[in-house]
């Protein structure tokens, strides 16, 4: 099988990012491609609805092909932030698959219901509106897309901050497959394979292809009180697709996708001894749990539960009528189930108890018309419908005194048009036009109740909140580009856009001791005016691309854990969720691809980031001054290093060396000094030999130094006496084994 071997995809930058193979001439049949790469290739995309080189795509995306998450060690979509400029992507706190992500100083880190998360994630083309179990894992992908910026105008509410796309191996007509098997420290085994190709024969039209991965290794950390492993994974997951296919005009394909995560709760570390005189009055041992040395291990009394079950159907029609117009729609339903404890306190003492459920459900719609008729004008129009419901119910058992029920659902009804077109106004000079507009009715039920005692089935009389009430949102969202082609390998433009994250309210709202919790908070939004240019020199050796961002961020939307004072004088657990007021955001990034030489291959980014706020009003006072933008690093950046040469009896070897780094951040919006994290390094390498045409082996080592880094925690020493941390994962190796056919 002939196959063209590419190398680190990590784009360039700006309104896009250049993932890039490495051009060579095609092997013989069974032989393995040599490495005599002396240019470098784009990646095509489909960023803006439609297939065309990243190159020649003015809008800020990094693209990874399968070689490159392979070769850079990319497990789920949280190894990806070192090698996007201005990401961070990384598990919510307590749990290990649901995400947070930040793009540009935006994003949620709050998975509640009713909360909307800043940056969408999207697998095949269906938005995924919930962060529980969206820390997708890495397997039988095609291709990953991220894009930075407002992408309302093509993606819609809640992509205000940017967009990853996953995107599955499509349908084969050839039978096509791997295999592999993953072992590493921490009893790492992960099984991974795909099968796919033509159903009946080549005149069936029938195509299907069947994906499976099991990814499964030892905690990071242990229970002390227990003896129970923590931040430990074991997750199943499994993919089916089944196209029809009438000649080249039509086609429908479905898919089916299933993850079962039951891994255990994540471990942390307490970052002091327990300061609440309640707690320690009530429980007089707590004293004595003191910060471990260990960032992982807990002494925690509450059962080893952090369950996610997530399914998805979808199926879409393609119809091309003719050479100008092609007509697709898709239609998907996704569902997912969570069950946590969450132990704030992580000691066997019922201080901050927390018991979880989450499911929500959704139903999208979307119509898509393409043209392009060859001429000066292309483009796409579409509509799109959302319609969901988000709901759950927290227990809170705090000091074995307090137990609070918190439950309710959200329903949400959207509906989007849209459109985006491209004008050639010269042969150099090209025009790009779009906007969207949405509709959406948020329904809120909020039914906050207290209970006797920690079975939590007798009432006691006390009501924080119960209502019923709907709010709607409109919103327009333009977006309006330039570029110009100077030369046939340097591009400039410039790029206005908005983004749109619709409001809600408050499902921890406690309407009794706290009144406006019970008001709706309102969308925010973000008008992003970014230049920057794509160039390539020394005859495709190397690309560098630049931008520069400046932001306006309106109606700032953060979740705040704080508290109140109750009628005793005694302070309570409150969890607030306001709009804090107005923000700039001010950037610059770079993306660079070096192939000095046929062997080796230099790559990376940098990015600088100024995130501060205009106002903030808390208490009728502006301070801003006082307050910074979470997971928001002022400097970051990654750099990779790649060797490859062919091997004397038939192969080749590849050898790489990444090192990245972030500036200090605040990743919690309380900006606790203690749970900062001051600026790190991380060093990974890896090895992969491919053997031939099917076999190959790779030995990945992340985290080499064994950093200490935190990526969240929790302030709740107010009200609860709790400050805690939790750390990104600990250095780990592997070797994988891997089967193509």
């Amino acid at each position: 099988m002939k196959r063209k071997h590419l190398s680190l995809a990590i784009g360039c930058v700006l309104l896009s990012s250049v993932p890039v193979a490495w051009a060579q001439d095609a092997a013989p049949a069974g032989d393995t491609p040599a490495t005599n790469a002396t240019t470098l290739d784009s990646v095509k995309v489909t960023a803006r609805k439609r297939e065309e080189p990243l190159q020649d795509v003015p809008v800020a995306v990094t693209a990874f092909t399968p070689e490159t998450l392979d070769k850079l060690n990319i497990k789920d979509l949280g190894d990806l932030d070192a090698q996007v400029p201005n990401l961070t992507v990384y598990a919510a706190r307590g749990s290990t698959s649901p995400v947070t992500a930040y793009i540009r100083g935006v994003g949620q880190a709050d998975p509640l219901w009713g909360v909307d998360p800043g940056v969408g994630i999207y697998l095949d083309d269906v938005y995924i509106a919930r962060p529980q179990g969206a820390l997708l894992d890495v397997f039988d992908v095609e291709r990953i897309e991220v894009l930075r910026g407002p992408q309302g105008t093509l993606y819609g509410k809640n992509t205000i901050g940017g967009a990853i796309k996953y995107i599955s191996r499509g349908l084969p007509q050839e039978t096509t497959g791997f295999a592999s098997v993953t072992v590493g420290n921490y009893n790492q085994l992960d099984v991974k394979a795909a099968l796919g190709g033509e159903i009946g024969g080549k005149d069936s039209g029938l195509r299907g292809r069947v994906s499976v991965a099991s990814m499964n290794r030892d905690g990071f950390g242990e229970n002390k009180f227990n003896g129970q492993e923590v931040s430990d994974k074991e997750i199943n997951a499994v993919r089916l697709q089944l196209g029809a296919y009438s000649q080249d005009d039509f086609d429908v394909q479905f898919a089916f996708d299933y993850l079962d995560d039951q891994s255990g709760v994540r471990g942390g570390k307490l970052l002091s001894a327990n300061t609440s005189a309640t707690a320690n009055f009530l429980f007089p041992g707590l004293s004595a749990y003191t910060p471990m040395g260990s960032r992982y291990d807990i002494y925690s009394a509450m059962p080893n539960v952090n369950d996610t079950e997530m399914k998805g159907l979808s199926a879409t029609v393609n119809w091309r009528p003719n050479d100008d117009w092609a007509f697709k729609y898709i239609v998907a339903k996704r569902e997912s189930d969570t069950e946590t404890n969450i132990d704030f306190d992580m000691t066997p003492f019922p201080v901050a108890d927390v018991k979880a459920f989450y499911s929500d459900s959704q139903v999208t719609n979307e119509v898509q018309a393409n043209y392009d008729g060859g001429g000066r004008a292309r483009g796409v129009v579409g509509i799109y419908h959302f319609d969901g419901d988000a709901g759950g119910q927290v227990l809170n058992n705090f000091f074995g005194l307090s137990f609070g029920d918190t439950q309710g659902v959200v329903n949400t009804s959207s509906l989007s048009i849209y459109t985006d077109w491209t004008f050639d106004l010269t042969d150099r000079l090209k025009l790009d036009v779009g906007a969207r507009y949405t509709d959406e009715d948020k329904h809120a039920v909020a039914y906050n109740i207290g209970y006797t005692d920690a079975t939590f089935s007798v009432p006691n009389g006390v009501v924080a909140a119960n209502f019923d009430k709907t709010i709607n949102f409109k919103n327009v969202s333009p977006k309006v580009s330039l570029d110009y082609q100077i030369t046939p390998d340097i591009m400039i433009y410039g790029l206005a856009s908005r983004g749109f994250k619709s409001g809600g309210y408050n499902i921890r709202a406690n309407t009794t001791a706290v009144p406006r919790s019970g008001e709706p908070f309102d969308d925010e939004s973000v008008d992003s005016f970014e230049i920057g240019s794509k160039m390539s020199f020394l005859d495709q050796r190397m690309f560098l691309n630049l931008s520069a961002f400046h932001n306006k961020y309106e109606d700032i939307q953060l979740s705040v854990f704080t508290q109140y004072i109750d009628g005793n004088g005694n302070p309570q657990f409150f969890g607030d969720f306001t709009n804090a007021g107005k923000g700039t955001v001010n950037g610059v990034e770079v993306e660079y691809q070096f192939l000095p030489s046929q062997n080796w291959l230099i790559s990376g980014n940098l990015a600088w980031l100024d995130a501060k706020y205009d106002e903030f009003i808390t208490g009728g006072v502006n301070v801003a001054d006082s307050q910074y933008f979470t997971n928001a690093p002022e400097f970051s950046g990654a750099l990779n290093v790649e060797y490859r040469t062919d091997l004397a009896n038939g192969g080749n070897l590849s050898a790489r060396v990444t090192y990245s780094y972030q500036s200090e951040v605040y990743p919690t919006t309380d900006l606790s000094e203690a749970i900062k994290q001051p600026g790190y390094g991380l060093l990974g390498a890896g090895v992969v030999w491919r053997a031939n045409d099917a076999w190959s082996f790779s030995l990945q080592g992340t985290n080499l130094t064994d950093e200490e880094y935190r990526t969240t925690g929790y302030n709740l020493q107010a009200a609860l006496g709790v400050l805690s941390g939790f750390y990104g994962p600990p250095r780990q190796y592997s070797l994988t084994a891997r089967y193509d056919f």
